[in-house]
């Protein structure tokens, strides 16, 4: 069967009716699909005073404030970001994210203690993704300043984490910075947002060579 792009397009939004215009974008969201977007809609539409209204104001002024962080690509309101501010932080161990989920998962866990490197996405041939796509060159620069003692690769367990892991280390390796990537814990295919927060620990911990 051959490839319909328009089967990857996020399903249209009526233009008349509200109720089905709240159903269609809630069901964009990933992970909630339309079942699970009508059940909340209907939630919000009975009590739209304590629901309905906040919700609204709240993406309002989120959509407003919430910015990239230009050091480490993390969404804040500040800029540099909380996470590149704390001056508790090891300055000198970057952690390498695939995406801000993944970094959101890391500080929930409370694993890591250093800074981060936001990548927005891995490196995929057949989906088009090249390194000019994602924030490496960025990386090495950071990291030639030379305030970098360590960097560690958390990218998810799966074949584009993998070739991406072993391009930022090719590109890295000139610079004598150890790079080191998450060992135990993380399966194959895993995604590390959706892991426990031990898992996530562990994995850490116990890093090796990249």
């Amino acid at each position: 069967m051959p490839f319909d792009p328009s089967a990857m397009r996020p399903d249209p939004v009526p233009p008349n009716d509200p109720v089905e215009q709240l159903v269609a974008l809630l069901a964009r969201i990933p992970g909630l699909g339309r079942r699970s977007a009508r059940r909340a809609a209907l939630r919000m539409l009975q009590d739209p005073e304590r629901l309905m209204r906040p919700l609204s104001r709240a993406l309002d002024a989120a959509a407003e404030a919430v910015k990239p962080c230009r050091v480490c690509g993390n969404l804040d309101s500040r800029d540099p970001c909380g996470v590149c501010r704390d001056p508790r932080r090891e300055r000198g161990l970057v952690c390498v994210v695939e995406g801000v989920s993944d970094l959101w998962a890391l500080e929930r866990a409370g694993a890591h203690r250093g800074l981060y490197h936001v990548l927005g996405g891995t490196l995929s041939a057949l989906g088009g993704v090249s390194p000019e796509d994602l924030a490496i060159q960025p990386l090495v620069e950071r990291v030639a300043k030379g305030e970098v003692e360590e960097v560690i690769l958390a990218l998810p367990a799966t074949v584009e984490g993998a070739s991406t892991g072993h391009y930022l280390a090719d590109r890295l390796r000139p610079l004598l910075v150890p790079v080191t990537r998450l060992a135990q814990g993380v399966p194959m295919g895993g995604a590390l947002d959706v892991l426990d927060d031990g898992t996530l620990a562990a994995a850490l911990r116990a890093r090796r060579p990249a």
